[in-house]
């Protein structure tokens, strides 16, 4: 099989996590092995929209001593998007955007890492492209700290994520007991549908030092329930600990925290409040003094803590996509299977986008106890492989060094 002689095109969409540059790294650093079959990667700048705006980054005209730093940079280096494209049958037009950006810049490998909405986005363009006849392999390569993706066993950025909610959980904690009598903590832990990211809090409780109460979207919310729980749990010990995720729903399917009638252009709600919403409910009802905490951004760009085996696949993930659409897949998203658990191995394979975009995953209910407020040691061990290993910072002066790109021409 003649390999088809092209250049890279690499695009970052939805939440940033700690690990998705390293994807971003490991796309780039396989793509580089392969001089005189791909001459250039070109990076989208903000997702999408660089590529429909033919604003991109061009990796030439980086310093290979800041792309060996995208590993341990969070946030979204080349810049993120929450961009819907529609279905090219009722509106061609950006479709025709990408196809000019495409054919200008002989783009014939195209990555987009992301979420369940950014496979949507990745599927769509894979299937218009097979409508025109134009060669280009397309891969997902996956992200998300929701860890809410189907097929593959777990997400890269959910491993990080988990690793800094358990031991931020422990410090709390930690802090919490200090005194005879505490107020009622109400910390809020990102994941909309699903609660793995909150579900992590309990290796937090696990280890001795976590919280007392854990509510997750998979069940529905039951707010005499909930009271009934604090108020047994604050009178045997003068203290609770309650973690809470954004998009638990009460018995009627509502959020109990839509913070506004706003909607992304996915027709996600803006979801916020709920540890502020509990908290007046518990100081009404209960009279007990609340501490409310939001981790909010911190949750997803703690690469501080990053976890070493998140790193490793995340990394993998990128070097496997570049790998695969070499061999000539296209129209796939690279997936993580669990070989085993102990010792933890991993290892790698793909599936359609199709059957991906758009779906979300959630916590089995085996995993959750049976009152609905903690987990059961199933949860424990599927999710300790995920964040073991540490990875030590590189420090400059007490601070440590980001990668920072060259901005495209343009803006020069």
């Amino acid at each position: 099989m003649s390999l088809l002689k092209g250049n890279v095109l690499y695009g970052q969409s939805g939440g940033p996590t700690a690990v998705i540059n390293a994807s971003a790294y490991g796309v780039i650093k396989e793509a580089l092995l392969h001089r005189g079959i791909i001459d250039e990667v070109y990076g989208m700048h903000y997702g999408i929209q660089g590529a429909l705006n033919d604003d991109l980054y061009r990796m030439s005209d980086q310093l290979m001593q800041d792309l060996e730093k995208l590993p341990a940079t969070p946030g979204a280096a080349f810049g993120s998007i929450r961009y819907k494209l529609k279905n090219y049958k009722t509106d061609e037009t950006d479709y025709i955007k990408l196809m000019t950006v495409f054919k200008k810049y002989n783009i014939r490998y195209f990555f987009y890492n992301g979420g369940n909405d950014s496979m949507d986005t990745c599927n769509k363009i894979d299937e218009y492209l097979r409508h025109v006849g134009y060669e280009c392999k397309v891969i997902g390569v996956p992200k998300t700290i929701d860890n809410d993706l189907p097929i593959t066993d777990h997400s890269p950025g959910f491993g990080s994520a988990a690793k800094y909610i358990a031991n931020t959980m422990m410090e709390i904690v930690c802090d919490n007991i200090s005194y005879p009598k505490s107020k009622v903590a109400i910390v809020e832990i990102m994941g909309r549908h699903a609660g793995w990211l909150t579900a992590a809090s309990h290796v937090a409780t696990h280890n001795g030092s976590g919280p007392d109460l854990i509510y997750l979207p998979e069940i529905p919310f039951d707010k005499e329930k909930f009271l009934e729980d604090v108020k047994r749990v604050y009178t045997e010990k003068k203290r609770c600990v309650v973690a809470v995720s954004e998009g638990i729903q009460d018995l009627d399917g509502k959020f109990i925290g839509l913070a506004a009638q706003t909607q992304d252009s996915f027709g996600h709600n803006q979801l916020g409040g709920v540890a502020d919403q509990l908290a007046e409910l518990i100081h009404k009802r209960l009279g007990f003094s609340t501490r409310e905490i939001e981790f909010g951004l911190t949750q997803r760009c703690a690469a501080h803590m990053q976890s070493k085996v998140d790193l490793e696949e995340a990394i993998g993930v990128g070097t496997e996509a570049m790998k695969r659409a070499l061999k000539g897949e296209s129209g796939v998203m690279v997936c993580i299977r669990r070989d085993s658990n102990l010792p933890y191995k991993s290892s790698f394979f793909t599936h359609p986008l199709n059957e991906i975009a758009n779906v979300e995953v959630k916590i089995p209910r085996h995993m959750i106890n049976k009152e609905g407020n903690g987990l059961e040691d199933s949860f424990l061990n599927y999710v300790y492989p995920l964040i073991q290993g540490e990875v030590k910072p590189k420090y400059d002066q007490g601070v440590v060094g980001f990668c920072y790109l060259k901005l495209p021409k343009k803006y020069n």
